[in-house]
């Protein structure tokens, strides 16, 4: 299957046909590594670029991502983010989601070597867990609504792949060809995953507490290239989806934005910024309050951040700092309380290695 650029970009830090390595990783402790002192967000600037973020509350969120060759998760206590000691099974691995329930309960997945990767936090370490992905897989969602209930999804080849965690062990789930890149869940019983098809069209999936079925999605302008990036979801009734099309597969193109209104999906009008943009997450907090982030620019040139805010009404672009020449934002998280994190990546002009970008939403503004 063809991947359109913002799926290359997304996925590109971790090729995914490389031999895998043995499946154990001791789990590493944080004192055991002799982790640098943490420092405020905004000076948490380290090789690597961050993926996805998920908050469990006020003072416990993660972020997870890679250093270009190895697994990296940070941490934040409600004073500082962190980095954190994490499994790296092959000599390269990556994660690109990640999920909380509790301060003693995270899962993060990615890819290591060319096998499906998923780890968990226990309020102390990271270790791997046993994934029953095949040989040329990767996991790019997780979602979990409990300690004993937990979705991950991606690829396997060109068929996508969707795991699900009964609280003992993960087992695959039956699902079509294609691929996906986003899951959330509210419940057992509802949860949507979002991708593209074996065609590139956009592809919904939803879990109703017995089976996945494919959800009508809004179709894209002729000879466009659509893709849904990442969803969320507060309820059964309010959930967004995020992404974009393209004509060509090679740049950021129109931002895509899709409302369930509890009977169908709605394409709504968003922004698009930079002559094009690519959006690679949303969180959600109420029916007037919503966030989505990514990139704007235009064919392959240097790109810039972009983060948008759902009003109740309609999506606004909101500024957004963008530290050095080229700059992107993949995953976003927010509280209750409205405070929200959004992760991402920053480099140079000459395009050198990667750094961490973490942004925090204080009530008024990006910083």
């Amino acid at each position: 299957m063809r991947l359109p650029y913002h799926v290359k970009h997304q996925v590109l830090i971790v090729p995914l046909v490389l031999a895998a390595a043995a499946v154990p990783a001791v789990p590493v402790t944080a004192a055991a590594a002799g982790a640098r002192p943490a420092r405020p967000a905004s000076l948490l600037t380290i090789g690597g670029s961050l993926r996805a973020v998920a908050v469990a509350s006020a003072g416990d969120a993660w972020a997870v991502g890679s250093t270009g060759t190895r697994t990296l998760t940070v941490h934040w206590n409600g004073t500082t983010w962190a980095k954190v000691p994490s499994p790296s099974p092959a000599s390269l691995s990556g994660l690109y989601g990640v999920a909380a329930t509790s301060a003693t309960s995270a899962w993060a997945v990615g890819v290591t070597g060319n096998r499906a990767l998923i780890l968990h936090w226990n309020g102390t370490t990271w270790a791997r867990v046993s994934s029953p992905g095949p040989s040329n897989s990767s996991l790019y969602g997780v979602a979990a609504t409990s300690a004993a209930s937990a979705w991950a999804v991606g690829s396997a080849g060109s068929t996508t792949l969707i795991l699900h965690w009964n609280g003992t062990t993960w087992a695959r789930v039956t699902s079509p060809r294609g691929y996906l890149s986003g899951i959330a869940a509210t419940s057992a019983h509802n949860a949507w995953a979002v991708g593209a098809d074996s065609t590139v069209h956009t592809m919904i999936l939803h879990w109703n507490g017995t089976s996945w079925k494919r959800s009508p999605s809004p179709g894209a302008p002729p000879h466009a290239y659509p893709f849904l990036n990442g969803i969320a979801a507060t309820s059964a009734r309010r959930t967004w989806a995020v992404g974009d099309s393209t004509v060509c597969g090679c740049g950021p193109g129109l931002s895509m934005t899709l409302r369930w209104t509890g009977r169908t999906w709605k394409r709504v009008a968003s922004p698009s910024p930079g002559g094009g943009t690519s959006l690679f997450g949303v969180a959600a907090v109420s029916a007037s309050r919503a966030w989505a982030v990514g990139i704007s620019g235009e064919g392959d040139s240097l790109t810039k951040t972009v983060i948008l805010r759902w009003n109740g009404a309609r999506w606004a672009r909101v500024p957004s700092p963008e530290p050095r020449a080229s700059s992107g934002l993949f995953g976003v998280a927010t509280t209750a309380g409205g405070r929200a994190w959004a992760v991402g990546s920053t480099t140079n002009k000459n395009r050198g290695q990667d750094q961490t970008l973490i942004l925090q939403w204080n009530g008024t503004t990006w910083k």
